[in-house]
Parts: C-alpha cells; sequence; structure tokens
C-alpha cells in the first residue's frame, strides 16, 4: 500500500478552492477533505489550520505537515502527532495582506480618523491638524516573514519605524534592536506599537503588565500577531487606566471574542475577527506541491519549521 494522499482540514479555508489549485500543481495528488479520509493508512501529507486534539492519530505514515498559515502555535507540542517534517506557508497573498492590514490600523492613528470617527457619532466637526509622518514613531515587533515586510512598507511611506527581533535584521529604513533592553527601547521609545510575534514558549504572554507601563501614556497598540503573545488581562487594565489609549485586535486568547467580554465595551477598542491576513491558494498552492515533490524525493520541505523553537 502506497501512502500518497493529502487531507485537508480547515474551519475557515475554502477546501473547493484549494482542491482546485493543488490538482493544476499537482494532477497526481489524491486530496481528500476531513472527515472523508478514505483509508488513513494510505495518508501521507495533511494540510490544515487548526486541527483540533486528537487529528492527527489516524494518520500512522505521515510525511508532512504544512500550516495553512504563517504561525504553527497549534502544530506543536501536541500529543496526537509523532515526529514529522513540518512546513508553513509563505504566500505572497498572504504577506500583502498582513501589510495592508498594519498600514491601515498604522494610518488611522497617525492621520486621526479614530477622532474623526467619534466626532462623526457625535455629528461635531473636530479638527487635529495633521502631523508629518516622519515625526510618528511605529515600533514593529517581529521582523519575520509578515513583520519585515509590514515595518519596510511603513518605513517607505516617511514614518519613523524600529524593530524588534530575537536576531538582527537589516531592513532598509528600519532600525533594528534585539534582546530584552533592546525590546525594553523599543517599547518605550514608539508611540504606536504593532505585534507581529510569532507565539512561541519564548513569547507567550511576552506583553504584560510591566511591558504596558514602559509604553508612552496613550500608547497606541495593534496585534495581529497571536492573542497569547499578551497578557490579556494586563491589557484591559492598562486600558481601562489609560495607560493604552488605543487599540486594534486582530487576535485574543479565546476566539471568537466571546459575548460580554471586557473589550467590547471600550469606544477605543476596533476588534476585527482574526482576518487581518489569510491564505490564497492559487498562490500558495505552488509552495505546498514543492514542498510535497521534496519530501516525495527525500528531501526536506519548502519553509521547514523547527518545532522546538515554533517557527
Amino acid at each position: 500500500m502506497s501512502a500518497d494522499a493529502l487531507v485537508f482540514y480547515s474551519p475557515v479555508d475554502s477546501a473547493a478552492g484549494w482542491q482546485e489549485a493543488m490538482a493544476a500543481e499537482l494532477p497526481d495528488l489524491d486530496f481528500r477533505v476531513d472527515p472523508e479520509v478514505g483509508n488513513p493508512e494510505e495518508v501521507a501529507y495533511v494540510l490544515a489550520w487548526l486541527p483540533p486534539k486528537g487529528f492527527f492519530s489516524r494518520f500512522p505514515n505521515l510525511k508532512l505537515v504544512t500550516n495553512l498559515g504563517a504561525g504553527v502555535d497549534a502544530l506543536v507540542n501536541r500529543d496526537d502527532l509523532a515526529p514529522v517534517k513540518f512546513s508553513r506557508l509563505s504566500d505572497p497573498g498572504m504577506v500583502a495582506m498582513m501589510t495592508s492590514y498594519v498600514v491601515f490600523a498604522v494610518t488611522r492613528y497617525a492621520r486621526d480618523m479614530h477622532i474623526f470617527e467619534r466626532a462623526t457619532r457625535r455629528g461635531e466637526w473636530e479638527y487635529v491638524h495633521p502631523r508629518p509622518l516622519a515625526d510618528i514613531k511605529v515600533a514593529v515587533l517581529g521582523l519575520g516573514e509578515l513583520g519585515g515586510p509590514a515595518a519596510r512598507t511603513l518605513a517607505s511611506m516617511g514614518f519613523t519605524v524600529t524593530g524588534w527581533s530575537r536576531s538582527p535584521k537589516q531592513i532598509p529604513g528600519v532600525a533594528s534592536e534585539t534582546g530584552a533592553d533592546g525590546l525594553e527601547r523599543v517599547l518605550a521609545g514608539n508611540e504606536i506599537i504593532v505585534s507581529l510575534l510569532p507565539l512561541t514558549p519564548q513569547s507567550r504572554h511576552l506583553i504584560g503588565a510591566r511591558e504596558f507601563a514602559l509604553m508612552p501614556k496613550g500608547v497606541k497598540f495593534i496585534n495581529a500577531s497571536r492573542g497569547a503573545v499578551v497578557d490579556e488581562a494586563a491589557m484591559i487594565a492598562a486600558l481601562r487606566s489609560g495607560q493604552i489609549g488605543e487599540a486594534t485586535l486582530d487576535v485574543f486568547e479565546t476566539e471568537p471574542l466571546p459575548s460580554g467580554h471586557p473589550l467590547w465595551s471600550f469606544d477605543n477598542v476596533l476588534v476585527t475577527p482574526h482576518m487581518a491576513s489569510i491564505t490564497v491558494p492559487g498562490l500558495a498552492a505552488r509552495d505546498v506541491a514543492e514542498s510535497i515533490r521534496r519530501v516525495r524525493q527525500g528531501l526536506a520541505p519548502l519553509h521547514e519549521v523547527d518545532p522546538a523553537r515554533g517557527y
């Protein structure tokens, strides 16, 4: 029996769109959509987003798991998954969408749109004189697959941009900081702070009460990475005290954000439903197919993930 089928699972992505895109790249691939997996011993590949507990235990001959996104925290340290090759997507469409979200969120604050939105609801003409973009200091936490392009784009627009990452990065127009001391400097020295950090054991609750206290009073905080990177209770306390002046949040510790959650009650918080970036099958299928071809040849997949690091 040859194990060479792929099983697709996602609560949000289009199975039909992915099946069509993968058929164009790998016509010989046996594409199956969970729960119709057929004989589980024939499954060699999984393409998934947020697979539930126990999902992988059915597949004894698994060779490759590809995550339908950049963040792979849902795939590491699982007790239903034997050692196997991991791959994440590196989709130019996904990068472009995240960049557009970050540009929107930063520009909304830089151009005072949040003030005008409230004035509109009050029926009042409220003028705020625009500031030069170079006077507005923006920090991007995480300069990887998504954060690097976002920081570069913001710098190209004229913002003064500083990035913080695990290792130094060379990005035109972006000052690079690393380490604990660097994080403190970045948090203290910027009025708009964007989190695009991957969720790893080291980054879980990295931004908590101490970190929010380091930020300038009234900071604008944007999180489009993972909810658990932030200590949500500490963030809520900082919002109540005014330490955080405005927030745009796409990710949360519990998703969907429950009805009655305190974050729904703030008029200075914009909540979006984890949609800052999505995968575009027609573009991403090329990399998924190439990874499968490589694994068939005994090679490493594209964009292989180190489970020990979590990215």
